[in-house]
């Protein structure tokens, strides 16, 4: 009887325990030097923390998003990933740097969240005197190298009649700042999260420009259009207008709709606390949902319907 009794008791000791489950996520970012790693390791710590430390992420270190999509065919239900939705489509359709690489787990491929977008900075110096595209005729320009915003800028350069017309400078991006303050460049161009660290340094330092495009000119790049409000830099008076290439984190159906729920929930709820550290999280707003190109996972799904997040039929 004694043995039954300690036995009941021990039972409903342990069933009375909280519970202890741990779920772990990977969650592959970027280059650990790049602000899109650092946005990873908030993303860790508010999923910890919107989560009551079920949940744990562990941030990879990725040399681009590629790589983050060809993952998928290897990886389980733990994978997290950011990168372009157009990426995602090619993947999908075989197509471009995937063409003749196309695996069936690409098509499982699903949404959770959008995270801050790769925003394009023309920036010129008050010195230079530039306030428009046409104005960098003749000017020396820093484009850096292999980046997409070496490749965007020079795209628009082409798009907007400068092909040709500006020297480019032979200056790692990294020294954008000094050879700005020098007079070495009258410009740079720069694409990342906003607002963009090289271009609050340079702002106060030198004082700078930011560049807005035209309606006309936005559609000529066919990106997303991005506005940046005033006063996000130093001396900006004005909105800036821009363009931007749209980044999502997401992960496939391979993990359970709750855990996606989870992060979904953790990110969002999160959010307003991530943007006191680091602005760049305040430009993150339910209008980027418009963003994601595909489905959304069914855990998020059950998140952005109980928010009453705007969805389309596409995306369900």
């Amino acid at each position: 009887m004694f043995k039954r009794v300690s036995v009941a008791i021990a039972a409903f000791a342990i069933a009375s325990m909280p519970a202890m489950a741990e779920t772990r996520v990977t969650y592959k970012s970027a280059k650990s030097t790049s602000s899109y790693y650092q946005m990873g390791v908030q993303i860790a710590e508010a999923m910890k923390a919107g989560s009551g430390g079920e949940i744990i992420v562990t941030v990879e270190e990725s040399q681009g998003s590629v790589q983050n999509v060809m993952e998928v065919r290897a990886r389980g239900g733990d994978y997290v990933f950011t990168t372009p939705p157009a990426l995602v489509g090619l993947a999908q359709g075989g197509k471009a740097m995937f063409e003749g690489k196309g695996d069936p787990k690409f098509d499982e491929i699903r949404a959770l969240f959008p995270i801050p977008s790769l925003t394009m900075h023309f920036v010129m110096s008050d010195a230079s005197g530039v306030n428009e595209f046409a104005g960098m005729e003749g000017k020396t320009i820093l484009l850096g190298k292999g980046s997409f915003g070496a490749r965007e800028g020079e795209k628009y350069l082409g798009l907007f009649g400068l092909e040709g017309k500006v020297n480019i400078a032979d200056v790692e991006l990294s020294n954008a700042v000094p050879a700005l303050k020098n007079g070495q460049i009258d410009g740079f161009v720069t694409a990342g999260s906003w607002p963009a660290p090289n271009v609050i340094e340079a702002a106060a330092s030198t004082g700078v420009t930011v560049l807005s495009l035209t309606d006309e000119q936005i559609e000529e790049t066919k990106r997303a259009r991005l506005v940046i409000p005033a006063g996000t830099y130093a001396g900006q008076e004005a909105d800036i207008v821009t363009t931007s290439l749209p980044v999502v984190a997401y992960t496939t159906t391979a993990m359970d709709d709750e855990t996606a729920y989870q992060l979904t929930r953790s990110f969002w709820e999160e959010k307003a606390k991530m943007a006191q550290a680091a602005r760049w999280w305040a430009g993150v707003d339910e209008g980027l949902m418009a963003n994601i190109a595909g489905k959304i996972h069914p855990g998020a799904l059950r998140y952005y319907k109980e928010a009453g997040f705007p969805l389309t039929d596409a995306q369900m």
